[in-house]
């Protein structure tokens, strides 16, 4: 691996930790600090499993994300895209990867 593609990985990796720790705030603040407390969130976290959010939880995430965010992430087209069993299963880590995959194409 080149010098160019190291620091492309080392500047993906340091983008999606900063996106995993928006993504971390985001959550305690939907599911409160005591719930969260018990929960180490990070990218194999599930949202229904582990963290179970209820419907209501995500739009409010979605709110946040769309006010931290702006235009350049759409969670709801994101959700829309998924089968209902994949939102069942969905991982912090899949979210995170999709903002920063927003974020780098913005």
């Amino acid at each position: 691996m080149s010098s160019t593609e190291l620091t492309d990985v080392a500047g993906d990796y340091a983008a999606e930790s900063a996106v995993l720790a928006t993504v971390r705030h985001m959550l305690i603040e939907v599911i409160g600090e005591d719930y969260a407390l018990g929960v180490d969130i990070g990218m194999d976290t599930s949202f229904n499993r582990d963290l179970e959010l209820e419907s209501i939880e995500f739009v409010t995430l979605s709110a946040k994300l769309r006010e931290h965010y702006g235009n350049t992430v759409n969670f709801a087209a994101f959700l829309g895209d998924k089968e209902v069993a994949e939102v069942a299963e969905l991982t912090v880590g899949e979210l995170v990867t999709y903002i920063s995959g927003c974020v780098a194409r913005d």
